[in-house]
């Protein structure tokens, strides 16, 4: 059924619960785990000059909370016996890079948390669930 199990993360607490379901369903079904996590690109400005970080040392930390999260999911997935590829990607947009990182990997399921914010708040923050909800052509399991 299910046999490449896309699984966003972004290390919070909500997501550790996504990725318990979707550990549980991949060794159920004996399915292979793709954990992603999305990196955000330099903020760049017209006054360069100013950035208090410099682009390089942005890059190498968001790589390195990236790769923390994604060895976070990849050592649960060993735990529970089930094969894992880990990924970090950047993107301006999480949702996007969820959904075009289900293409190039050919994924059948998403398994992502919902932090479950309704009415202004929803509205205002806006939601990548939401959004890889109503973009992705493939079922998307949303945990809360």
């Amino acid at each position: 059924m299910y046999q490449r199990i896309i699984v966003p993360t972004d290390g919070s607490d909500i997501t550790s619960k996504a990725v318990e379901q979707a550990l549980q369903l991949a060794k159920a079904l004996g399915s292979k785990i793709y954990a992603i996590s999305v990196k955000e690109p330099f903020p760049y400005s017209a006054v360069s000059e100013m950035q208090p970080t410099p682009p390089q040392e942005f890059f190498d930390a968001q790589e390195r909370i990236a790769q923390a999260r994604l060895r976070a999911v990849a050592s649960a997935a060993e735990a529970a016996g089930v094969p894992c590829e880990a990924h970090s990607i950047e993107a301006l947009h999480a949702w996007e890079a969820i959904i075009e990182h289900a293409k190039r990997v050919e994924g059948d399921l998403v398994v992502m948390a919902s932090h479950g914010r309704r009415g202004v708040q929803a509205l205002l923050l806006g939601s990548e669930t939401q959004k890889v909800l109503t973009h992705s052509t493939i079922p998307v399991l949303v945990v809360r």
